[in-house]
């Protein structure tokens, strides 16, 4: 059995790798947006490669978590602790591949030019990133007030996608040579509106975290 100062020092560093694998979605959905608005390639792939990081940061999550289940046998709220970090890395993982995929639309688009100015998804994508980012601080601070926040922001986020949608079918009948790239960009904005989701659950893992009860953000 270790010692109750290095347990919480243990819980620290999970702390510590989910905050780390915030800052890396964050900069690899805002990398893979401005890659995206310039079709650069290169620096899409950059954004590609990066990913094992992320996966890495998860593995020494689970590792960590899974060491203090067997070795401390944690009930009540340290049990919570470890379970919702778990859950959260988990949603941080899938919110890289989302950002890999949509710098995978950015290699799929090389050597054309975009049909049309981007609007709609950098704004996405800028909303995203905060929803990210706070969903995080409502964890780290275990802040429900910041959680619900999240519910809120989806709802804008959805209401964009949505907006989004509407203008690029619009696009594709007055200019159907434009389908296969209008297409692409309506992935890329269902990319980021998934991300969203992601953030939402991270909001309510934060709320699950003080409460012991996970409310449904999503809805």
């Amino acid at each position: 059995m270790i010692q109750r100062k290095e347990f919480d020092q243990n819980l620290e560093d999970l702390r510590q790798l989910l905050r780390k694998m915030g800052e890396h979605v964050e900069a690899a959905l805002t990398e893979a947006i401005h890659a995206l608005q310039a079709l650069d390639s290169a620096k899409a792939k950059t954004i590609i490669e990066r990913d094992v990081e992320l996966n890495k940061m998860e593995e020494q999550v689970m590792d960590i978590g899974s060491r203090l289940i067997v070795t401390q046998q944690p009930v009540a709220k340290d049990l919570r602790r470890i379970i919702v970090a778990f859950k959260i890395s988990s949603d941080l993982e899938r919110m890289g591949d989302l950002a890999i995929d949509v710098a995978k639309v950015t290699l799929r688009l090389e050597g054309q030019k975009l049909i049309k100015p981007l609007i709609d998804i950098p704004k996405m994508s800028e909303l995203v990133v905060l929803m990210v980012r706070e969903s995080l601080q409502s964890y780290l601070d275990e802040n429900t007030d910041l959680a619900y926040k999240m519910a809120k922001d989806d709802d804008e986020v959805d209401h964009l996608y949505s907006q989004m949608i509407q203008e690029l079918y619009g696009f594709m009948i007055e200019n159907p040579e434009s389908l296969q790239q209008a297409m692409l960009l309506t992935l890329v904005g269902r990319y980021i509106e998934r991300i969203a989701d992601h953030a939402t659950n991270i909001g309510e893992s934060a709320v699950y975290l003080v409460t012991g009860h996970r409310p449904d953000l999503n809805q």
